[in-house]
């Protein structure tokens, strides 16, 4: 029923002012579900083509509410913990797998976020396809990024895209890659707010916590009532 629902829903945007690309991909995630995307996310999609053609329209983000609502928890979570808007997490996901735990890409990002497994390993993230593991992954990535980058999202999303060292050769700012910049757009756009670059942020508090042998920060925009913090952006 949901599949032919959603095949009904992609014939009805067809009069949506998003203008279609060169080739639509299909697979089905881990729960069966239809999933379509611009972007070929795992390796068994299907590609179709798609004529250029101003008379063509596609829609992508209302595709991804059922999977938006089944992490909505995690994104909850793990945004708060450490101190990042829910919206922009949950625009990060929608763009970078449309909310599918078992996209992959062809450079080999994993999972909701899309972890290389050099960041996973370094994220300690054991399974980035589990939701849970990917996002708390990610989570800590981005707000490494924006904490390097002095609160500043758009660098942060820039350097989550293309990497902080093609930002930081680049003057610390957006790398002129036509991905990079379309990527930095499309989160900030689906974001809610738009990235600044010098938002007006609130005290960031960064505390320290022993767990299994490992050092993880913890990150709150309230102040500890006890122990030593950094602060990390104001």
């Amino acid at each position: 029923m949901f599949v032919r629902a959603l095949a009904a829903g992609v014939l009805t945007s067809l009069v949506m002012p998003c203008v279609a690309h060169a080739q639509i991909y299909a697979w089905r995630d881990a729960s069966g579900t239809l999933i379509l995307s611009d972007r070929k996310m795992s390796d068994g999609a299907l590609t179709y083509a798609v004529p250029e053609s101003t008379n063509i329209r596609v829609a992508t983000s209302s595709m991804a509410s059922p999977g938006r609502d089944r992490f909505e928890s995690l994104v909850q979570e793990h945004a708060s913990r450490h101190a990042l808007r829910p919206d922009l997490v949950r625009a990060v996901i929608q763009v970078e797998s449309g909310f599918n735990p078992m996209a992959r890409s062809p450079k080999g990002a994993m999972g909701l976020m899309q972890l290389m497994p050099e960041t996973a390993r370094e994220l300690g993230v054991r399974n980035p396809y589990d939701p849970a593991d990917n996002i708390r992954g990610g989570c800590a990535y981005l707000r490494q990024l924006i904490d390097r980058y002095d609160g500043n999202e758009e660098l942060a999303l820039a350097a989550y895209n293309a990497g902080a060292g093609a930002v930081d050769r680049h003057g610390r700012t957006i790398p002129p890659y036509r991905e990079t910049r379309d990527y930095v757009r499309k989160v900030t756009t689906r974001g809610g707010e738009q990235a600044q670059a010098a938002p007006s942020k609130p005290v960031v508090y960064k505390t320290f916590e022993l767990i299994d042998g490992r050092v993880v920060p913890r990150y709150s925009t309230r102040k500890p009532a006890s122990g030593t913090f950094e602060i990390v952006a104001q």
